[in-house]
């Protein structure tokens, strides 16, 4: 290992029970959150702040999912 090794990045995982993946995006900034959202209540719980495209394929890598399958909230 050596002086200067990069982190590896551990995504969050979705919690157990009735969730979906949403990425809530703001129209001004383009700014994007990574969220999952209660089917009874929806009720979001925010993951992580998605700064890069490979952010979000290594979220989808980690919990199984596709990028077709997350919602976008504006």
């Amino acid at each position: 290992m050596g002086l200067f090794s990069k982190k590896k990045t551990e995504y969050p995982k979705i919690p157990q029970g009735d969730y979906v993946p949403v990425l809530r995006c703001s129209i001004c900034t383009g700014e994007q959150v990574l969220c999952v959202r209660e089917r009874g209540s929806n009720k979001l719980l925010e993951l992580m702040l998605i700064k890069s495209p490979a952010q979000l394929e290594g979220f989808c890598a980690a919990n199984g999912i596709s990028q077709d399958d997350i919602e976008k909230v504006y």
